[in-house]
């Protein structure tokens, strides 16, 4: 498999599983609004993050904004990761751990995408830096 093969694979995998959320997200379901409420972001928290995820998962198929995506999946799992350790823990309203093993794959796949991206990576934080933005 080519490295574009495999990028456009991970970014799949990323907007699939942020889109197949934003049901749960937009629609209020219960356990979206639990896990919203156990973190004292309900209901702004749960539709702001839903609308980050939403355009996450469109900027990581656009080649200029591509990196950008990549890295805003990442803080935005990251942030997950810690909740689920910090406050909701891993077995989220008798899910067996799923939503929690589904924030890990996002996680892996936007480590793996930086890796295969790392020249383009690099120049963007030089490009960045040279603007001290």
């Amino acid at each position: 498999m080519k490295k574009t093969q495999i990028s456009l694979l991970l970014r799949i995998i990323i907007a699939v599983i942020f889109l197949q959320t934003l049901y749960f997200k937009f629609t209020a379901h219960p356990d979206s609004v639990h896990i919203f409420q156990s973190l004292g972001v309900e209901p702004y928290g749960r539709i702001g993050l839903g609308i980050i995820e939403l355009i996450t998962s469109f900027l990581i198929f656009i080649p200029r904004t591509k990196i950008i995506g990549i890295f805003l999946s990442l803080g935005i799992i990251s942030g997950a990761i810690f909740s689920h350790f910090l406050v909701i823990g891993t077995n989220v309203e008798g899910d067996g751990g799923k939503l929690f093993l589904l924030a890990i794959v996002v996680f892996l796949s936007a480590i793996s995408l930086i890796i295969l991206h790392k020249i383009e990576v690099i120049s963007l934080i030089n490009n960045v830096l040279r603007k001290k933005i």
